[in-house]
């Protein structure tokens, strides 16, 4: 991701350093960070459990944001994604390390809904709760 860019996602969602780290190849946006971009872009989020097991969860998102073109005043942009969660012994058999998959997996499908509708996700930025692998060093 370019500098510039880099810094006019700061700057326009108030995000401080503790919301955002650069990880191999990609910017995270941490849980804190996550919920300022909802905020300042008014996303409205619904969620609908997709499955839910002891060791396994999905979770539909739907969200939507006023447009910002201006065009209209009732013109939303509307997007739906997922996010699930399996409890593995090790990562190598399943995505997360907490038998809390349900809202492991509703933080995913938020993460993704928010970065998918803002366009941060084509820019390679992805949301810490996405993958284990996405912790801060």
């Amino acid at each position: 991701m370019e500098r510039e860019v880099l810094v006019e996602m700061y700057e326009k969602y108030n995000l401080e350093p503790k919301d955002v780290f650069k990880h191999q190849h990609y910017i995270i946006i941490t849980r804190s960070g996550i919920e300022k971009i909802q905020a300042k872009e008014d996303i409205e989020i619904q969620y609908e459990i997709v499955k839910c097991e002891p060791s396994f969860a999905a979770v539909k998102a739907s969200a939507r944001k006023q447009d910002d073109s201006g065009k209209f005043a009732d013109d939303y942009v509307e997007f739906q994604t997922f996010g699930s969660a399996l409890k593995g012994a090790t990562h190598k058999d399943g995505n997360c390390n907490t038998w809390y998959v349900l809202e492991m997996a509703e933080k995913r499908a938020m993460s993704r809904a928010v970065l998918k509708i803002t366009g941060l996700y084509e820019m390679g930025v992805f949301g810490q709760d996405e993958s284990e692998d996405f912790k801060r060093n």
